[in-house]
């Protein structure tokens, strides 16, 4: 075998490593990235829920007045008054 036949043979080795450690190997460079990525995103969201739970949690420790109670009923329960009538309005798109 001749130097610079090994010497390519070599270099392509390296190249196909680097490849395979970049892109195909399931610890690749690249699924730590989008590993990355989606746990900054999670965690921002994680965040979110956070936040919203506390303001929930402060709201239910305020109690429900008698205005946020029924609307709560009509609006998420569908509920109504006895003798009343509901007319559903859908939007048009």
């Amino acid at each position: 075998m001749s130097k610079s036949f090994r010497r390519n043979v070599l270099i392509a080795g390296v190249i196909g490593l680097g490849l395979w450690v970049t892109f195909f190997d399931s610890h690749s460079i690249y699924r730590r990235v989008s590993y990355a990525h989606e746990l900054d995103r999670l965690t921002v969201e994680n965040q979110r829920l956070a936040d919203q739970n506390e303001v929930l949690a402060t709201q239910l420790d305020a109690g429900l007045d008698e205005a946020t109670l029924e609307e709560v009923a009509r609006e998420e329960y569908g509920m109504r008054r006895p003798g009343e009538r509901v007319y559903r309005v859908e939007a048009a798109e």
